[in-house]
């Protein structure tokens, strides 16, 4: 018998239910959660909703990181509670400022061999310490919190074999920008990546980190790192030595599919407008103005980033045409390079310092100039993601990004003159936990805020025995959440659904017709059902699930798509929308909006394996009738039948 995969032996090692067969339901314990506050918010008005005194895992932390700004009193009203509730719960509170939570977490809490539930899509990073870190909605992170198990299929595992050592100007970041260029960001729904081989050890904590952070660009469940002496070593210098323990697959571990990659071989990349996966070298887009530089996010904001960065700039100045900002990751970072030095030289090149936050990677704040060209060290660079309409956003490491600030024009690095800084982790990070509030004791007497902004999470009703439903909106392949339910200046409103609601595929309204919420509404409001037909990878990007709890507002109970994204499906299921795959090409064709779609008998049609009988009327009278697929257990047909799991009994 072959070996076991480290994916294999964390998830057996947390195994409740199920069996570990690929493609199988398994239900894991789950040692640590995480949220943030655009999505923490709901997930704690969930975990209110369940009447949960106070939360049963290891360790749960509420992180405050994407919604700083403070325009009006909705994100400051979201914090006060975030902080009662946590206390109330038994919850970890990182107050704003102290930084990002993935980065912040695997500096602080992070524990090798652990499983951890995040409601942020980008949770994986902590598989950069040997984690497996799970991204979910905040329904399911409530659930977790509550002490119930985490429901998933068995992922295939991708073995990646690294061998070689990355060359001077070529970063972690190039490594998973390969990997998209190869993987893509759709179809791999229901895997997960592993790494190994001698090429790990020549990779340091933050750079493992910032490849396992985009595994989310790719659609995997996870993507995991082992736990060797560079480990140790991460976790020694942050006063953690005692949470190390040595993890690795099997010598003779089956993979899947295996992967071979020569890191030696890599060179600078750039995922171009508008997909992480829209991969060209450095090299090819030399020239190229840049406007704008942008170095932060949770994948590239480490100490490591931003000292390379720093000992570029030291003596030089920005391009004049060019406008950096520079987002630390953690106030760990930050206090760090304002003790040696380095941040005074980033201030003296040009470089704008903003907050320890998320902030412009979802649109908050920096947006470009029209027709400027971006250039960001971010993770996701979806069109419109950057607050901009029509925006250039690129995605490239920290060595390419800080050399384009410099020259004004994409420049393959190695060609640009200036010695490559050499890493040296420090013996020992500066710890101040200062920022992280712990629970008081159990039976403390805690006041939950809630100010009038706060909502509480929308009822649905079980599912219909007849869906009768109109087709409001047809869309094509790798619609993401962001063109669902925008973030950036709508974010705010993410805990008054009737208000945010409103904004349901904001990206896709045409001017001069009534927007998708006011035509959802119409046909809820008769009494039916509101359908979206999509094309493959629906779903794609962040965890938010007002992705399903909104358009569920509005009325909508079924996606009829080529191909659903994990996290989204699940979030769908959750709050009783069906989500339905073609199982012919040409029935995603022929529908148009404004087709009557019906189902009838749902609850006897909707059977695990069994095929689903869809009716649709198009607009010009055509009746069609065609059979649709879904990979549901029996528990999530009763699930989506009870109207989502807040309608569940026992959860």
């Amino acid at each position: 018998m072959a070996g076991k995969t480290l994916i294999a032996k964390i998830l057996d090692a947390h195994r409740v239910a199920g069996e570990m067969t690929p493609g199988t339901e398994l239900k894991i314990r789950i040692d640590q959660t995480l949220c943030q506050d655009a999505t923490g918010t709901m997930a704690f008005l969930e975990l209110e909703a369940m009447g949960v005194a106070r939360v049963r895992t290891e360790l749960s932390v509420a992180y405050v990181d994407h919604n700083t700004c403070q325009f009006g009193p909705e994100n400051p009203n979201d914090h006060l509670y975030l902080q009662s509730v946590a206390a109330a719960k038994g919850v970890y509170f990182s107050r704003p400022g102290n930084g990002i939570c993935h980065q912040v977490h695997l500096e602080r809490f992070g524990v090798p061999g652990k499983t951890l539930l995040g409601s942020d899509s980008h949770t994986p990073t902590g598989g950069g310490i040997g984690m497996v870190a799970i991204g979910a909605g905040g329904l399911d992170v409530a659930l977790a919190m509550a002490g119930q198990p985490f429901s998933l299929r068995v992922p295939k595992v991708v073995g990646v074999r690294l061998t070689g050592r990355l060359q001077p100007w070529v970063a972690a970041k190039d490594v998973i920008l390969h990997l998209l260029s190869v993987l893509t960001t759709k179809g791999n729904v229901g895997t997960a990546v592993e790494y190994f081989g001698p090429g790990v050890a020549t990779l340091s904590v933050p750079e493992r980190a910032t490849i396992t952070n985009m595994g989310a660009e790719l659609g995997v469940t996870t993507s995991v790192f082992p736990s060797d002496a560079k480990t140790r070593a991460f976790l020694r210098a942050q006063g953690r030595e005692a949470d190390w323990r040595p993890l690795a697959a099997d010598a003779d571990a089956a993979y899947d599919r295996l992967l071979e990659v020569d890191l030696g071989s890599l060179e600078p990349l750039a995922a171009c407008p508008s997909s992480p996966d829209n991969i060209r070298r450095v090299a090819e887009l030399a020239g190229t103005r840049v406007d704008q530089v942008i170095i932060g996010s949770c994948t590239n904001s480490s100490y490591k980033d931003l000292m390379m960065v720093a000992a570029v700039l030291k003596g030089r100045r920005v391009h004049p045409n060019v406008s950096l900002a520079i987002a630390p990751g953690s106030r760990q970072v930050l206090d760090m390079l304002a003790g040696n030095g380095a941040l005074a030289d980033l201030i003296a090149a040009g470089a704008r310092i903003l907050e320890s936050a998320c902030g412009p990677c979802i649109g908050q704040g920096i947006s470009p100039a029209s027709g400027a060209v971006s250039v960001r060290t971010f993770n996701r660079n979806f069109a419109g993601r950057t607050g901009t309409k029509g925006d250039l956003c690129y995605l490239a490491s920290p060595e390419t990004a800080v050399v384009a600030a410099l020259t004004g024009t994409f420049t393959d690095p190695r060609q640009a003159g200036i010695a490559c800084p050499v890493w040296r982790q420090p013996r020992q990070f500066r710890v101040d936990d200062g920022m992280v509030l712990p629970p008081p004791p159990p039976g403390t007497a805690v006041t939950v805020v809630r100010k009038e902004t706060i909502g509480a999470p929308p009822a649905c009703t079980p599912y219909p025995e007849r869906l009768d439903g109109e087709l409001l909106l047809k869309v094509g392949d790798k619609i993401t959440t962001d063109h669902i339910m925008p973030a950036g200046a709508f974010l705010k409103y993410r805990s008054n659904i009737p208000v945010y609601a409103k904004a349901v595929f904001h990206p896709l309204n045409q001017e001069g017709r009534p927007t998708f919420a006011e035509r959802a509404m119409a046909v809820r409001d008769q009494g039916r059902q509101g359908v979206v037909v999509a094309g493959e990878s629906y779903g794609q990007g962040s965890s938010r699930e007002h992705a399903a709890i909104c358009p569920m507002y509005l009325g909508v109970r079924l996606i009829l798509a080529l191909g659903f994204e994990r996290i989204h499906a699940a979030n769908l299921l959750n709050f009783g929308i069906l989500p339905l795959q073609f199982q012919d090409r040409a029935d995603y064709e022929r529908l148009a909006e404004g087709a009557r779609i019906v189902i009838d008998d749902v609850r006897g049609q909707l059977r695990p394996g069994a095929p689903v009988t869809v009716q649709a009327t198009l607009p010009d009278g055509t009746v069609c009738r065609f059979a649709c697929r879904h990979a549901l257990t029996a528990d999530e047909v009763a699930l989506v039948l009870a109207g989502g799991r807040l309608n569940v009994s026992g959860s």
